[in-house]
C-alpha cells in the first residue's frame, strides 16, 4: 500500500510556534520591526541584533545572570568589608596587612592590603549593579586567582577540609570567568552597552589583564 507524503498544515505550524513560545525562550518580533526571518548573512543578523530593543528577555537567562552577579559580588564584597572595616567578624586592615606578610608578601604590604580590600568592595558592588561588568569581573578574577595561588601554597589539596584546599576560590573564579564571557544580561545598568551585546572581545581583553595583574602581584610583591 502506498502512502502519500504528509502535508504540513497551518495548525501544525501554529502548534509548533506556541510550543516554542511557551518554553520561555521565544522572542516575539515586534510588528513594526522589519526583520526578515530568512536572513542568513552574519552581517544582516548582527545589524538586527543592534536594532533589537535591549529590554527583550531571553527566557530565564537574564535572571540567572543576575543571580550569579549578586552571589559573586555579594560574597567577595563581604570579604572586602571584613578586610577594610573589620565587619562580619573580619580581621580589619591592620591584621589583614600582617596576614599578607605571613603569606610571603614583603613589599608595600599596607598599600597592597588596601588595594585588595577596596577592589573587592568596589568590583563586587559594580558586579551586583551590572555596571562596567567586564572590568569588575576581570578585577575579581585577578583577586581570586591570587587567592587560589596563596591557598595552594599553604594547603596544596583541592578539597576544603578544615580550612585547607582552594575549591571555594575555584568556584568563585569560575563564576567570574563565566560572567566575563557572558556579560551581565539585560537586568543590569550595562544593558545598552557594547560589552553587553558583544561581550566576547571585551572578555578576552579582561582575561589577559587579569592574568597580567595576577602575575605582576606575585612577581613584584612577594
Amino acid at each position: 500500500m502506498a502512502y502519500s507524503p504528509r502535508v504540513t498544515t497551518h495548525s501544525d505550524e501554529y502548534g509548533r510556534h506556541n510550543l516554542f513560545e511557551d518554553s520561555g525562550f521565544h522572542e516575539p518580533v515586534d510588528a513594526n520591526t522589519d526583520y526578515d526571518s530568512s536572513l542568513s548573512e552574519p552581517e544582516d543578523r548582527l545589524a538586527y541584533e543592534e536594532d533589537r530593543p535591549a529590554s527583550v528577555w531571553h527566557g530565564g537567562l537574564d535572571f540567572g545572570l543576575l543571580i550569579l552577579r549578586v552571589v559573586l559580588g555579594g560574597v567577595v564584597g563581604a570579604h572586602g568589608l571584613q578586610k577594610v572595616f573589620g565587619l562580619f567578624g573580619g580581621p580589619g586592615m591592620a591584621e589583614f596587612t600582617r596576614i599578607l606578610g605571613d603569606q610571603g608578601y614583603v613589599h608595600q604590604t599596607t598599600i597592597l592590603s588596601w588595594v585588595g580590600g577596596i577592589t573587592e568592595i568596589a568590583a563586587g558592588g559594580l558586579l551586583i549593579l551590572g555596571l562596567f561588568t567586564p572590568a569588575a569581573a576581570a578585577a575579581l578574577l585577578a583577586v581570586i586567582a591570587n587567592a587560589v595561588y596563596l591557598q595552594y601554597l599553604d594547603h596544596p589539596g583541592f578539597f576544603l577540609d578544615n580550612g585547607a584546599g582552594y575549591e571555594f576560590h575555584a568556584v568563585l573564579g569560575g563564576i567570574a570567568l563565566a560572567l566575563l564571557f557572558t556579560g551581565p544580561g539585560r537586568i543590569s545598568v550595562d544593558v545598552n552597552t557594547p560589552w553587553r551585546r558583544r561581550p566576547v572581545p571585551f572578555a578576552f581583553v579582561g582575561f589577559v589583564l587579569a592574568a597580567g595583574v595576577t602575575v605582576a602581584l606575585i612577581m613584584l610583591f612577594r
